[in-house]
């Protein structure tokens, strides 16, 4: 296209014939027929793909001084070759033109993603295993995951020129419905995602696909998320992380969910912001005395003792005020630590004379009265045999619930005993 002379001229009329207008029109008059062009030929109304893809390229040369200067002087085909400053061989996507010109509005029906631009993408939402101690002082944690993000290449537009078309398998629904005769005067109906563009509504021409994304638009990513536990988080608790989750074009990122699952302790159990611990004590400790030390959750160690003969009954709790957990948010606020005693007899099952002699002096004789011989020699003999009171229960409800089946297989329809015929 180079002569001697310079460039040659190449036709220089057809973005006006576009946009119908003369080549003395002025930026208002482009505008306007720009306009109502660009409207009446939306794809999302309607219109053709095609004619709105060439009222956007015309639109931008004529707009832009630089563009038109060039483009009225050696036409079409400088442009292509990108002479000057302001040329440029490709052209933006029509779709982004037609929004910056009417200042980022788009149309609500015809189901193409430009006129649901404003979805918002899904929640992902991971279960997040901490350990008490980890609720207890904080902790911060690494996660590590794979996610979507719009192709850096293409920008997410999936195509290299930018520029994308409505897909004609399905008018740009995304959807298809097909249906099939089951019977006389019955059509059953079916939708389902359209094959041809998986339900974007849109296609891509393979000679323009992206080669970085093959279309698709988007690229795997992996992220690593530095999760902190804040001190006295609960059990189900939320870390939001807004606008992590997997992108996606023309849609608003969702966010990534980390759930809290606090894993069970072997000795410290939680309840709201109290801290619970069982310690079993010998039978001299509940009477005589007891110390014991307790390695905290934050591995300080808590000298537990008894005050002078203080006796411990069997299922007796104490408490010790601001080493629970602390509050979340709160942190200078701690909830109550509570011991549950338990008191171990001797394995033994008997004790000598001397030693009940003993313990007689020492423990009180509560509501105990002796038996004269007189009375003695009135009373019956009786053995006593170990039991499980639980599983003795459990047996004898079982033999009630057996017997009362068998009396009613043996009664009639109208709850009468049925009686065998005599001969």
């Amino acid at each position: 296209m180079f002569g001697r002379d310079g460039p040659r001229r190449s036709d220089n009329s057809k973005y006006y014939d576009i946009l119908g207008v003369s080549k003395n029109a002025t930026e208002d008059e482009i505008k306007k027929a720009y306009r109502k062009a660009a409207m009446k030929n939306h794809p999302d109304k309607g219109g053709d793909p095609e004619k709105f893809k060439e009222l956007g390229q015309a639109y931008e040369v004529l707009s832009d001084s630089e563009k038109k200067e060039l483009y009225d002087q050696y036409g079409e085909d400088a442009l292509k070759e990108g002479m000057g400053g302001g040329g440029g061989g490709s052209f933006h996507n029509p779709f982004d033109i037609f929004e910056s010109f009417f200042g980022g509005s788009s149309f609500g029906g015809g189901g193409s993603s430009r006129g649901r631009r404003q979805k918002h993408g899904e929640d992902v939402v991971h279960s997040l295993k901490v350990s008490l101690e980890d609720v207890y002082n904080g902790a911060t944690k690494k996660l590590s995951l794979s996610r979507n993000v719009l192709c850096p290449k293409c920008k997410g537009k999936g195509s290299k020129s930018g520029a994308t078309s409505r897909c004609f398998g399905c008018q740009g629904t995304g959807m298809k419905v097909t249906r099939r005769q089951i019977g006389l005067g019955m059509i059953q109906q079916m939708q389902h995602v359209c094959p041809d563009c998986r339900g974007s509504g849109e296609v891509i021409s393979e000679r323009d696909k992206c080669l970085q994304c093959k279309g698709n638009k988007v690229t795997h990513e992996k992220k690593v998320l530095e999760v902190h536990v804040e001190e006295g988080m609960q059990q189900g608790q939320k870390i939001v992380f807004e606008g992590q989750a997997d992108e996606a074009p023309d849609a608003l990122t969702g966010d990534i969910v980390l759930v809290l699952a606090v894993k069970e302790h072997p000795k410290f159990r939680r309840e709201r912001d109290d801290l619970f611990i069982d310690q079993t004590l010998s039978l001299s400790e509940a009477l005589c005395g007891f110390q014991f030390t307790i390695t905290h959750l934050d591995g300080r160690q808590l000298l537990i003792k008894s005050n002078p003969g203080e006796v411990i009954k069997p299922g007796q709790s104490k408490a010790i005020n601001d080493e629970g957990m602390p509050l979340h948010n709160k942190t200078f606020m701690r909830g109550r630590l509570y011991i549950q005693f338990n008191v171990e007899f001797p394995d033994s099952g008997f004790i000598s004379p001397d030693q009940c002699l003993l313990l007689e002096k020492v423990l009180p004789q509560k509501g105990s009265k002796r038996i004269s011989d007189a009375e003695l020699d009135d009373c019956e003999e009786t053995t006593l045999h170990d039991v499980n009171f639980k599983e003795e229960m459990k047996r004898k409800h079982q033999h009630h619930y057996r017997e009362a089946y068998d009396e009613d297989e043996d009664e009639g329809p109208s709850g009468h005993r049925v009686q065998c015929a005599q001969q």
